[in-house]
C-alpha cells in the first residue's frame, strides 16, 4: 500500500495493518505482535505503535484484552459471501415500475425505518467544514454570483480537480476536465455522446438502479454481464458478449460497485481498458465510490490504465464532502469536444461559487485525514451491521464483505423472496431494498441490499434485527 509522504507514520502502519486483516494474513483472533516488537518491525516509537493501535480499535479491526495484548477483532459467525451472477444470453429493453421508485425514491414516508441509502448522513459527514468553505467562497467570489456560470466549470475548480486526480492514478488536463451536476449527469452526458436509442449498453449484473433509470430514459437495452460478489465484473463473460453482441458502450463502477460493494482488480482493470482498446468500445467509468475504499490500490481507476482516450472517467463528491453541492465531474477521453457541445446546449453551467468551495474542501491539508476519518467511521458501522445480520438473519444468508462503502449485499436462503420480506417490513415501517430493482426482468428475487447510510439511529439497528426476525419467521412458516 502506497502512502503519501505527508501520512503520519501511525497511519501508514494502521493502513497496512487494517489491509492485511482484510486480506486475512492477519485472521481473525489472532494475538498481534506486542507494541514493543511492532515498533521494532517499522523502525518507529512504541508511542508511533500505540496510536496506530488505537486507530485500528477505533475501526473495530482490533480489540485489546487486559493483560494479554492486541487481538484482530473476530467476528461472531463467519458468513458466506454471494454467489456470482449468471449470465443474460440477450440484451433487455429497460422498463421500470413503481417499485423501484418507491424503494429508491428520495421521498419516503414520515416515520420509515430506511435501509435505502449509501450516501453518509451528517453524523458521518463533516457539514460545518462544508459550511465553512462555502462562505469563504461566497464572500471571496461573491461577483460570480451576478454573472453566468462557464459550461465547463470555473478554471480554478477544474486545476484543483486535475491535482485530485492524481490520488486516482490519473494524469489529466485541467481544461479537458467539465463539471456537471453530479455523477449520474456526468453518466447521462457520456451515453448521450456515445450511443443512439436502441443501441446496447453493457453493465454489471445486479447493478446500480439509477443506470437502470437513464437506459430507460434514453431508450437504450441493457446486457447484463455476470458480476463476482468480490473481484467485479467478469472479464470473460464480457469478452464472449463482445464477439456476439453489438455492444455501443460498457457502463461500471469498478471500486465498490452499487449494490455489490466489489473491487475489481488492479491486473483486472489493465485488462479491461486493453480489451476496450481492441474493441474500440468507450467504457464509462463511475468512480463516486473511490475515495470510500479502504486501501490505496483500490482507488486507481482505469482510467489510469488508458492511453487511447476510450475510459470516460465520472466521478463526484456526494458520497464523501456534500451530496447538497450538487457538483460532479467527467474527463470524457477522446468523446471530450462530443460532449462538450452536448452539454452546452442541454445543460449548461453549475454554480461557480459552488465549483470552488468544492476545490477549497479537496485542497485543504486535512482533506486526506478527513478521508481516512470517514472511512473509519464506516468501517465500524458496516462491521456491526454484519454482526446483527449474523445474530438474526436465517441460517444460509449470504453477505457480501465489502472494503468499503456503506453498501452490503444480502443472498437469502432460496425458499425465502426478497419481494415479500420487502411487502412484510412495510407494514413494520421499515424499508428494505429488494433484489429486482437492480436487474431486468425480475432477478434477484432472494437479493436485498441493506443501505448503511442516512442519518443512523438506534432504531435502525432494532430494525435491521427485526428484518431477520420477519426473514426466519417467513422461513419457518
Amino acid at each position: 500500500m502506497e502512502f503519501a509522504e505527508s501520512t503520519p507514520l501511525y497511519l501508514q502502519i494502521a493502513g497496512q495493518m487494517s489491509l492485511a486483516i482484510r486480506q486475512g494474513t492477519l485472521a481473525r483472533g489472532e494475538k498481534l505482535p506486542s507494541v514493543r516488537e511492532t515498533a521494532r518491525q517499522y523502525g518507529v516509537a512504541q508511542t508511533t505503535v500505540v496510536q496506530a493501535y488505537h486507530w485500528l480499535e477505533d475501526a473495530r479491526l482490533i480489540t485489546a484484552r487486559p493483560r494479554s495484548g492486541f487481538y484482530v477483532a473476530s467476528r461472531l459467525v463467519e458468513l458466506p459471501e454471494p454467489q456470482i451472477s449468471r449470465p443474460m444470453k440477450r440484451p433487455r429493453a429497460v422498463s421500470l415500475d413503481w417499485l423501484g421508485q418507491r424503494v429508491m425514491g428520495r421521498k419516503q414516508m414520515e416515520g420509515m425505518v430506511s435501509f435505502s441509502s449509501g450516501t453518509p448522513g451528517l453524523d458521518l459527514l463533516n457539514a460545518d467544514r462544508v459550511r465553512r468553505a462555502v462562505a469563504r467562497s461566497v464572500q471571496q467570489h461573491r461577483q460570480l454570483l451576478c454573472t453566468y456560470p462557464g459550461s465547463d466549470g470555473h478554471e480554478d475548480a477544474r486545476k484543483a480537480l486535475a491535482r485530485y486526480a492524481v490520488g486516482l492514478g490519473c494524469s489529466l488536463d485541467p481544461e479537458r476536465i467539465i463539471i456537471t451536476g453530479g455523477c449520474m449527469d456526468s453518466v447521462a452526458l457520456c451515453l448521450r455522446t456515445v450511443t443512439l436509442p436502441g443501441d446496447v449498453v453493457a453493465l454489471e449484473s445486479p447493478t446500480h438502479f439509477s443506470f437502470l433509470e437513464v437506459l430507460q430514459a434514453l431508450q437504450l437495452r441493457a446486457l447484463e454481464i455476470p458480476t463476482h460478489p468480490r473481484h467485479g465484473l467478469s472479464l470473460d463473460a464480457l469478452q464472449l458478449a463482445l464477439n456476439t453482441q453489438p455492444i455501443k458502450a460498457l457502463l461500471l463502477v469498478p471500486t465498490l460497485s452499487n449494490p455489490l460493494g466489489c473491487c475489481m482488480p488492479q491486473t483486472e482493470r489493465k485488462r479491461l481498458v486493453q480489451m476496450a482498446q481492441q474493441h474500440n468500445l468507450p467504457v464509462i467509468e463511475d468512480a463516486i465510490y473511490a475515495d470510500l475504499a479502504e486501501g490505496d490500490a483500490m482507488r486507481r481507476t482505469l482510467k489510469s490504465y488508458d492511453s487511447s482516450g476510450q475510459v470516460m472517467l465520472c466521478h463526484s463528491f456526494s458520497k464523501t464532502l456534500a451530496p447538497g453541492l450538487r457538483l460532479g465531474w467527467l474527463e470524457a477521453g477522446r468523446w471530450t469536444d462530443a460532449l462538450r457541445q452536448i452539454k452546452e446546449m442541454q445543460a449548461g453551467g453549475q454554480s461557480a461559487v459552488l465549483e470552488l468551495a468544492l476545490a477549497d474542501l479537496i485542497t485543504q491539508a486535512g482533506h486526506a485525514a478527513a478521508m481516512r476519518q470517514l472511512r473509519a467511521g464506516i468501517a465500524v458501522r458496516v462491521e456491526q451491521a454484519r454482526q446483527v445480520i449474523a445474530r438474526s438473519f436465517p441460517q444460509g444468508t449470504r453477505v457480501s464483505d465489502p472494503p468499503g462503502g456503506l453498501l452490503l449485499w444480502l443472498e437469502l436462503p432460496a425458499r425465502l423472496d426478497a419481494m415479500a420480506l420487502h411487502e412484510a417490513c412495510l407494514q413494520e415501517q421499515i424499508l428494505i431494498a429488494p433484489g429486482t430493482v437492480f436487474a431486468t426482468a425480475g432477478r434477484f428475487r432472494h437479493g436485498v441490499r441493506i443501505g448503511l447510510g442516512g442519518d443512523w439511529t438506534q432504531a435502525h439497528w432494532h430494525a435491521l434485527q427485526r428484518v431477520g426476525e420477519m426473514a426466519c419467521q417467513m422461513l419457518s412458516s
